[in-house]
């Protein structure tokens, strides 16, 4: 799960998108880091469970295309002076893990994860991977805009960047599928000798002192990240971050044999350790943090015990030692582009949990499937899900199985696009 350690800063900084969020780059890595290894260690000496945790895939892409943008049309509507659009979206993202913090102290979790219908929940998963992985291919230059059709494939594969890309995918695939470990990690390895080969990369060097955290710690806008506006996204955060820990949870749970009596051991603890790194990651200027199904490959080695957990928070502590490494490696989206592809790929698993022969549950899971990569926003793709499910449900006859917590939520959303 290395790999997070070179996507998240090249995500958040909005170097992988050409653009700039604003946030350090340097600081965004080393916040990875710091908050990953925080809640890793959480999860090893008080959870004892041999899983890792790190800022999100899906919800570092929510933040940058959801998250930002909105305070940004706050901040030039209402003319709010001395803040930005990230540190409002860090402010989100905190309210996010504080509040997921209470529920796991309060054990009102279960009545949270039930709200939501699995088939949605799975919706919610496979349009993000389908998003990153459209984000991948569009960084490779392999989708490009047009004018008759929004976007196409290149017309010359005889590129640089599609070379990287290719030969980095290749080496990703084959291992990943061969089961070798690290296969990401080897794939963005392969990706970067071919640049450097090809002279698209600059070498820079591998090992310097850590980057500065002060250009994001404590950088967060708690005051305006509670506007109004903004509770649908706080609240998006909130189910994002349980939904991704539980199912990652009983997904390696069940791989190591740790279920019992179709319960999961300390399953509080595990949570509280994952909203405690997302606090503490929103205090140090990263996104969303929890926990990695890449963690099954410890599992598959042997790791049974949180001992797993500490080494891996370990190696998070050593990695903000090779920031010229990291920062070659984001320089150059086509390098880390294979691995938005793979990991979009693996998070089309889930689109045989969907209930598709109930069209109340199939519908609006297909919505948010295509609204997100389509809508090129998570959040619009999952208002689609949100709004549509308990209208079909009440005009089905079957309103009570949505829920007053989807009834909330889809109407805070349907307000956002009526006012």
């Amino acid at each position: 799960m290395a790999y997070i350690i070179f996507v998240q800063p090249a995500v958040l900084s909005g170097r992988m998108f050409g653009m700039e969020t604003g946030m350090d780059f340097g600081a965004v890595m080393m916040a990875t880091c710091l908050a990953g290894a925080l809640a890793t260690f959480i999860m090893g000496v008080y959870a004892n469970y041999p899983i890792a945790q790190a800022p999100g895939m899906g919800e570092n892409f929510f933040f940058v295309f959801s998250v930002i943008p909105a305070a940004g049309v706050l901040i030039a509507a209402r003319g709010w002076q001395d803040t930005s659009p990230w540190q409002i979206a860090l402010g989100v993202v905190l309210i996010a893990g504080i509040l997921f913090l209470i529920l796991s102290l309060l054990k009102v979790r279960q009545y949270l994860i039930d709200a939501i219908s699995p088939s949605l929940k799975n919706g919610i998963a496979i349009g993000i991977g389908i998003f990153i992985a459209f984000i991948g291919l569009k960084n490779a230059g392999i989708v490009v805009a047009s004018s008759g059709t929004l976007v196409k494939m290149t017309g010359s594969i005889a590129t640089p960047p599609l070379l990287v890309f290719g030969i980095g995918f290749l080496v990703m695939v084959v291992l990943h599928v061969r089961q070798i470990r690290g296969a990401i990690l080897w794939g963005i390895g392969a990706g970067l000798v071919t640049a450097l080969l090809l002279k698209e990369v600059t070498f820079s060097g591998v090992v310097s002192t850590p980057p500065s955290l002060s250009p994001t710690l404590f950088k967060f806008d708690l005051i305006h990240a509670l506007a109004v506006d903004l509770w649908p996204l706080i609240i998006i955060f909130l189910f994002m971050d349980v939904f991704d820990t539980i199912g990652t949870l009983i997904g390696v749970a069940e791989q190591a044999g740790f279920i019992k009596d179709n319960k999961l051991p300390r399953a509080g603890k595990a949570l509280i350790s994952d909203a405690v790194g997302t606090v503490a990651g929103a205090v140090m200027g990263t996104s969303t943090v929890t926990s990695f199904i890449e963690s099954t490959a410890g599992v598959f080695q042997g790791g049974r015990t949180g001992f797993a957990s500490v080494i891996t928070a370990g190696c998070f502590i050593l990695a903000i030692f090779f920031s010229p490494l990291v920062k070659m490696v984001a320089n150059y989206p086509a390098i880390t582009a294979p691995a938005l592809v793979l990991v979009g790929a693996m998070m089309m698993g889930n689109v045989v949990k969907i209930n598709w022969k109930d069209y109340t549950e199939a519908i609006p899971a297909f919505l948010t499937i295509i609204g997100i990569p389509l809508c090129f926003s998570i959040a619009d793709g999952i208002a689609w899900g949100f709004i549509s499910y308990p209208l079909i449900k009440l005009f089905s006859g079957r309103g009570r199985e949505a829920g007053w917590v989807m009834y909330l939520v889809g109407g805070l959303f349907f307000l956002r696009y009526l006012l």
